[in-house]
């Protein structure tokens, strides 16, 4: 019997796997279980090497390899131990040339063939279907890798998760790695996107495997009804030219629900060869762009084949596009969407409305004085049966000439009438009325089939249908008149309301949403908006083309105000299309207030910034002037009061204070200029490939002479390549940051330069040991005349001038300065800066 394996997944090394593997070691052997451990690292971990504790470890096998001893898993020791549980570290290991096997998940193949059952580690990163993926987030190759078949018929895989931050904590606890690799491994492999990117990509294959663990499960208990474990959209296509908007409709509710979204065609399966619809690749290529899968089956029964495979792929919902069969065609071979209705059981089956470009359009109104307006092919339909359909029917009357006479053949005629009326509007009506006398005559009055009428008698009647159906031609005309002014008047007020309740609930809308439903409302060639601008007009915001280019150009222009006009080309506008269009040209007024409003805002936001940053430059310059200004009138006061014994040493050491404190003002006013020049975006910027080492010698050299070496440690490796930046704003940025850590450094530490390249930037760093930052609001050192805590003898610290310059010069050559806590204590100041192409010849 084959052994049952056991994997202890994680996102990244640290997060504790082997402890947790040690952990459920320890707890089966306290229930009996003989449980021994094959292979684990500890790493030196005291948490780990606690679990180990008591645990029965099976020698390591010894082999020799080019002169060095390396230990290895003895798997011969562990198949004649035979346990019940092997507890095996870091499945994706490779063994040593010369071992048992290659790898050690084929060592723990063996165990598993033998009976023994395994628990293992492994990290995320070493599956090979995620190894380009894991690469590109952290830009390292993982040479160790495992087939992800290998891991996938595990029995049970166990996800050992820690958030970044906690594993960013841990490391910086030197509870993961030692000392002098903390500060690499968090800014490289373990910075907190890697980390998060890493943890993402452990879920989601995790979440793949239990899909396929319940797949399986349900089709072993024969069950078919999907369980809702996961929205899954399934979008039936069949190329027609709604389908592109059913697949947006999908990948919108997909989105929300966190679902899946799958496109399904089905094609015919009755032998013959057909060409694929004109719109089924577009609506493919539309699927792959956002992020849906397709699939192609065949069946006769379409409902039925689309059913089968929503089943089949647990899904929860159906999106149907409307039909394009014709209602004759759905009486004869039956309608597809009520059949998956039917036959969907707890499948929720969602049918979409046609896209109707018209929807928001306004329907004409009757003018005064004519027949209400009818399409033109109701206009033919009513032509064509009217007169034609009131001759055939006489026809078919006359054998009853004597039981009904010529007032019975007149109301059936007068009936042909009214319906003529109703289907074309009143000219059908009145052409009609003419042929049903006509007729009438012919066939009902003597003498028979003659349009001459002997009988006096004969003509009252003929003449009273003319007269009733043109009375009833005349108000089913009218009826007709009131229902198309109904119905605009409900257009109207629809629009209205739309404009209204959306005014009220986010104010004035944008242009370009407000033309495009104007164009819509009134079926227009386009709108837009134009301004002047000198002798020419441009548009500053439009909808639909060609649009004009002038307001004298257009069909109908309106005034906005300030210089603005809405122009409309296409169908000329009613007078109730000019009522209703007055909203509109409200909404559109507010809007283009609203916009200068909004520039108004920004630039009194910007005019009250800038007083604001006067007001605390004002309180920096008196802040940090002080102090030398008053160190200088203190030496200067000592000079004169020196005497002749002690005179030429005292007078070195106040000139040497006084030359001090003059560079402390000569540096505060260069940081002064230097943030008035970011503040207003006049930093001329002249990025090249720089040597980082020879920077930061430039950038010490300027500090202070006490300052340039004393407790600075500078460790750039030689292989370090170059940077894109500006020298000059890099080495001032970084003498601000050295200055800054000297200043809070306590005697005695030192300043330690360092810096590493990381999937195509540079990282360089600045870490001192003073007493930290807030955790709470670290970017505070970063904003210019903030008053700090982190004075090393517990007063207040000065202003952030030095750090808002540094801040601003990186951020000015398209890097980032961020500061994070030292392991152990102090800060460390990281430099984010893109590494330099290479070039030809380096």
């Amino acid at each position: 019997m084959r052994g049952k394996l056991r994997v202890f997944l994680g996102a990244a090394p640290g997060v504790g796997k082997t402890y947790a593997m040690l952990v459920e070691g320890r707890r089966q052997r306290a229930d009996g279980l003989d449980v021994v451990v094959g292979f684990a690292e500890t790493y030196g971990r005291r948490g780990t090497e606690e679990q180990l504790g008591d645990l029965p470890v099976v020698p390591r096998r010894v082999v020799r390899y080019r002169g060095i001893e390396l230990s290895e898993m003895d798997v011969d020791a562990l198949l004649a131990r035979r346990p019940a549980l092997a507890l095996v570290d870091e499945l994706a290991h490779t063994n040593v040339p010369g071992s048992r096997n290659a790898k050690r998940w084929q060592d723990v193949g063996e165990l598993l063939a033998a009976g023994i059952d395994v628990a293992t580690t492994l990290n995320i990163q070493h599956l090979e279907s995620l190894n380009d993926v894991v690469e590109q987030i952290t830009g390292i190759v993982q040479r160790e890798r495992i087939p992800d078949e290998v891991v996938r018929a595990a029995d049970r895989i166990e996800l050992v998760d820690l958030s970044p931050e906690a594993l960013r904590t841990r490391m910086a606890r030197g509870e993961i790695y030692a000392l002098d690799k903390i500060d690499v491994a968090l800014d490289n492999y373990f910075r907190a996107g890697n980390l998060g990117a890493l943890r993402e990509l452990a879920l989601l294959w995790l979440a793949d495997r239990v899909e396929e663990e319940l797949a399986d499960y349900r089709a072993r208990h024969g069950i078919r009804a999907p369980w809702e474990t996961k929205e899954r959209i399934v979008v039936a296509l069949n190329g027609a030219p709604q389908g592109e908007n059913l697949v947006r409709r999908g990948a919108r509710t997909a989105t929300r629900v966190h679902g899946d979204l799958i496109g399904v065609h089905v094609r015919p399966d009755d032998g013959t060869l057909q060409s694929e619809p004109p719109g089924l690749e577009a609506q493919r290529r539309l699927l792959r762009e956002l992020h849906g899968g397709y699939v192609e089956i065949s069946g006769n029964d379409v409902a039925r084949a689309l059913v089968d495979f929503a089943r089949t792929e647990s899904a929860t919902q159906i999106l149907l596009g409307p039909t394009s069969r014709s209602r004759l065609r759905e009486l004869v071979t039956g309608s597809v969407i009520n059949r998956v209705i039917r036959i969907a059981g707890p499948i929720d089956v969602r049918v979409l409305p046609p896209p109707d470009s018209q929807s928001l359009a306004v329907p004409p109104g009757p003018r005064r004085r004519r027949p209400a307006p009818v399409s033109a092919r109701r206009q033919w339909a009513a032509w064509l049966l009217g007169p034609a359909g009131a001759v055939a029917l006489a026809a078919v009357l006359s054998p009853l000439r004597g039981s009904l006479g010529l007032s019975g053949a007149l109301l059936c005629l007068l009936l042909a009438v009214a319906g003529v009326a109703r289907l074309g509007g009143l000219l059908p009506a009145a052409g009609t009325t003419a042929a049903a006398a006509l007729a009438a005559d012919f066939f009902f009055t003597t003498p028979v089939h003659s349009l001459v009428v002997d009988r006096a008698a004969d003509v009252a009647p003929l003449l009273v249908f003319l007269a009733v159906a043109g009375i009833i031609s005349h108000l089913i005309d009218g009826l007709a008149r009131r229902s198309q002014q109904a119905a605009r008047a409900k257009a109207e007020a629809q629009v209205l309301a739309r404009l209204a309740g959306e005014t009220v609930e986010s104010g004035a809308r944008a242009l370009p949403e407000l033309l495009a439903e104007l164009r819509e409302v009134f079926a227009l060639d386009s709108a837009g908006v134009l301004v002047r601008s000198g002798e020419e007009w441009q548009p500053v915001a439009a909808s639909g083309e060609p649009l004009p280019q002038r307001p004298e150009d257009a069909a109908f222009a309106a005034d906005l105000g300030q210089g603005a006009v809405l122009v409309l080309a296409g169908p000329a506008l009613s007078q109730e299309d000019a009522r209703l269009l007055g909203p509109f040209v409200t909404q559109l007024r507010l809007a283009r207030e609203r916009e200068r409003l909004a520039a108004a805002a920004s630039t009194a936001e910007a005019l009250a910034h800038t007083d604001r940053l006067h007001i605390t430059l004002l309180e920096a310059v008196e802040h940090d002037l002080r102090t030398p200004l008053a160190a200088i009138a203190t030496a200067a006061a000592r000079l004169d009061a020196i005497d002749e014994d002690t005179g030429p040493r005292e007078i070195r050491r106040l000139g040497a204070g006084i030359g001090t404190e003059s560079a402390r003002m000569l540096h505060l006013v260069a940081n002064l200029l230097d943030l008035s020049r970011l503040q207003v975006g006049a930093v001329p910027v002249t990025p090249c490939p720089t040597e980082l080492a020879a920077v930061v010698d430039a950038a010490l050299a300027s500090l202070p002479e006490e300052e340039r070496t004393v407790g600075v440690r500078i460790d750039l490796p030689d292989d370090l390549p170059k940077v894109e930046a500006d020298p000059g704003l890099l080495e001032r940025a970084l003498a601000n940051v050295v200055a800054n850590a000297r200043t809070w450094s306590p005697p005695g530490a030192e300043v330690k330069i360092d810096a590493g390249a990381v999937a195509g930037r540079i990282d360089v760093r600045v870490i001192d040991r003073g007493p930290g930052i807030a955790a709470t609001d670290p970017e505070s050192l970063f904003q210019p005349f903030r008053r700090t805590e982190r004075h090393p003898d517990g007063t207040a610290g000065g202003v952030g001038l030095g750090l808002a310059v540094a801040r601003g010069f990186v951020e000015a050559m398209d890097g980032e300065l961020t500061v994070e806590t030292t392991p152990g204590g102090g800060a460390t100041f990281v430099f984010g800066l893109r590494a330099a192409p290479p070039t030809a010849h380096s």
